[in-house]
């Protein structure tokens, strides 16, 4: 008489538990995250210790490094988490190749007009030339080719639906216009920007930027926005406070 074979083991419960630590070692990172940016919100530094981190998010020393490794990459994980909006560009393909391009840095700059005490602390770390630190390198090598990959598909859409010169070259565009976007950047640092008006300063300067390089049928395009932009930023504060041109 044949043996039965034995039953086979369901494979269920391993997998379970381990979607179970992946889901305990995510809310670990998650609020390790969160422990630092409220600390760099509430102290205005980006040097912390992982001991104060690791106390204000209740995890043991060792977590953050485990998770993270050293207290920089906390940091640039926390700016990488919240400036990665990939996602949502991708949700605007509906739109004109000019209108997506001015949505993706209206998404952008809304995170710094929202959180302005976090994101200007880091902004200052960022453009500090002392050398006493190294948050400077704060963007990993990463970060920024998903960052220089969007932009360029952004303004390669532009060129394919005419309203960017073919003749215009991409890489120095984009160079252009991060020196652009890092000079508003400083006077929002210094005080010489509000909040308030950072979408709209950013904005502006990227319409006359991009309108030196458009075709006629964009520069039209563009000159509506500058227009725009440059209303909202003329008027009196209490006329614009919280308000930013589409």
């Amino acid at each position: 008489m044949a043996r039965k074979p034995p039953p086979r083991r369901s494979a269920k419960k391993p997998v379970e538990k381990t979607g179970q630590r992946e889901r305990a070692k995510n809310e670990r990172r998650l609020r390790i995250m969160a422990a630092a940016r409220d600390l760099i919100r509430e102290t205005g530094e980006t040097q912390l210790s992982m001991r104060t981190i690791a106390k204000r998010a209740n995890v043991s020393l060792a977590t953050p490094y485990n998770l993270f490794g050293s207290k920089r990459a906390v940091v640039m994980a926390i700016l990488e988490d919240v400036r990665n909006f990939s996602e949502h560009v991708a949700g605007l393909e509906q739109l004109s190749a000019i209108e997506r391009i001015f949505s993706a840095l209206a998404l952008a700059t809304d995170f710094y007009r929202d959180d302005p005490l976090f994101y200007r602390t880091l902004w200052k770390a960022l453009l500090d030339t002392s050398g006493k630190g190294t948050e400077h390198t704060m963007f990993t090598p990463q970060g920024r080719a998903r960052n220089h990959a969007l932009w360029e598909g952004l303004l390669r859409d532009a060129q394919d639906e005419g309203t960017v010169a073919d003749e215009a070259n991409l890489e120095s565009l984009l160079k252009n216009l991060s020196h652009t976007f890092n000079g508003v950047m400083l006077g929002w640092v210094i005080g010489e920007v509000k909040s308030a008006d950072l979408p709209n300063a950013i904005a502006y300067a990227y319409a006359l930027a991009l309108r030196g390089v458009a075709t006629p049928k964009g520069a039209a395009l563009l000159l509506k926005r500058i227009q725009l932009y440059q209303t909202a930023l003329t008027k009196k504060p209490a006329a614009r406070r919280g308000k930013r041109a589409n």
